[in-house]
């Protein structure tokens, strides 16, 4: 297969030791970007060399991204079929199946499984494909055919949104690649159930990520009044029902979500003492206080507000004020649960605004616990991109 390629070089002064040690992108600037090399189509494959032609791996090129080339595979004369692909989900499927006693999780992590720039999430006997880099979109069918074939479920989707593919060059598109969906599916998770919507939702319909997180805060929760922030489809929420909270607020921008966060109460038989409140998280919070409104865990869960080095300061600023808001609306004594999904912002500058915007809410602070996203959700030490949760939960004071 190698000698039907196209060869891509490395500029002189790139260290190919880091591709050697397993981090897995090029950039558009370490590499000799001819005009034969631009003239690659985006989602093809080429052999990678460095500055003195010597073979780094297999790799898929796509010139229109600021990544130009990913590692698939250490060896040059691999071949990416579904045969290859069926490998890799059979190596991601056997550890889920280990950590998990029911079919409801991340199946594929992008480069941290093996499959650069792809998400697979599974939902039971549905699973949902996010190609987020070109040379998935140009074999989400070969995809498909794989984890039909792996796991054995019937229904996959492609939701083909979001940033990424933006970068990418992709378009936006959303597709029943087979089987069909009646409606949003039932997911169990720490004894709560909630509502996915596999087809109009926010990602591929849940957040499974914050799985230990939620463990975590329903260990805070039980005979609790608990504020969920940023409340999604009901996260921690439902969570915190499931371990017997009171009574839980979720307050988020989305009719949708928070409908379906009611559905996921009804189905627990908690709808009772479930309360949403819809609009935008910051004035709800403001509202929340001027009405002198207090609860004994008070949870936090924003979407990315530094998605970018670009955007990290302006992102900063904004969980700083998520935390100046919130801390006042908890209860003496009370918890705190702040989270970043923003790769661009790292524990310490995250944990470090936290502790302002606290600070400037009034309030004294411990910090007991920090948590990360479930191991469903694996790292790659070599690409700190694949580390991007945190979770910090504080008790307060004064």
């Amino acid at each position: 297969m190698t000698a039907d390629l196209p060869t891509i070089r490395l500029r002189p002064k790139s260290k190919p030791q880091a591709i050697r040690h397993g981090f897995p992108w090029v950039f558009a600037d370490e590499l000799v970007t001819d005009r034969r090399t631009r003239a690659i189509p985006a989602g093809s494959f080429a052999v990678l060399e460095d500055a003195d032609r010597r073979p780094l791996g297999l790799v898929t090129v796509n010139p229109d991204s600021r990544i130009i080339a990913r590692v698939m595979d250490p060896d040059p004369q691999a071949q990416i079929t579904r045969d290859w692909i069926a490998v890799r989900l059979r190596r991601a499927l056997s550890m889920r199946e280990r950590l998990f006693d029911a079919p409801f999780y991340r199946l594929i992590h992008a480069e941290a499984d093996g499959l650069p720039g792809t998400i697979v999430d599974r939902f039971g006997d549905a699973a949902v494909i996010q190609p987020n880099a070109a040379w998935a979109e140009r074999m989400v069918g070969d995809i498909a055919a794989a984890l039909r074939e792996v796991t054995g479920v019937s229904t996959v989707i492609l939701n083909g949104q979001g940033r990424a593919r933006t970068q990418e060059g992709l378009n936006e598109r959303t597709e029943v690649l087979s089987g069909a969906v009646s409606g949003p599916v039932e997911v169990p998770m720490n004894g709560a159930i909630y509502l996915a919507d596999l087809m109009q939702g926010q990602k591929t319909g849940l957040f499974y990520d914050q799985r230990p997180n939620h463990a975590f805060a329903q260990r805070l929760a039980r005979g609790q009044r608990v504020l969920d922030v940023f409340s999604h489809v009901g996260g921690f929420g439902l969570a915190a029902l499931a371990a017997g909270a009171t009574h839980a607020t979720c307050v988020d921008g989305s009719a949708a979500a928070l409908e379906l966060a009611q559905g996921g109460a009804r189905a627990m038989g908690a709808e009772a003492r479930l309360t949403i409140r819809k609009g935008d998280a910051f004035e709800e919070m403001e509202a929340l206080a001027a009405e002198g409104a207090q609860f004994d865990v008070v949870i936090c869960d924003p979407p990315a507000f530094a998605p970018s080095k670009q955007a990290l300061e302006a992102g900063l600023r904004a969980y700083e004020r998520v935390a100046k808001l919130a801390a006042p609306l908890v209860a003496p004594g009370g918890y705190l649960g702040l989270c970043s999904c923003s790769h661009a912002a790292d524990l310490t500058a995250f944990r470090n605004a936290s502790a302002r915007g606290i600070g400037r809410g009034g309030r004294r602070m411990q910090l007991l616990h920090t948590g990360q996203a479930g191991p469903d959700h694996p790292t790659l030490p070599q690409l700190a991109e694949t580390g991007y949760l945190k979770a910090l939960f504080f008790r307060l004071d004064g």
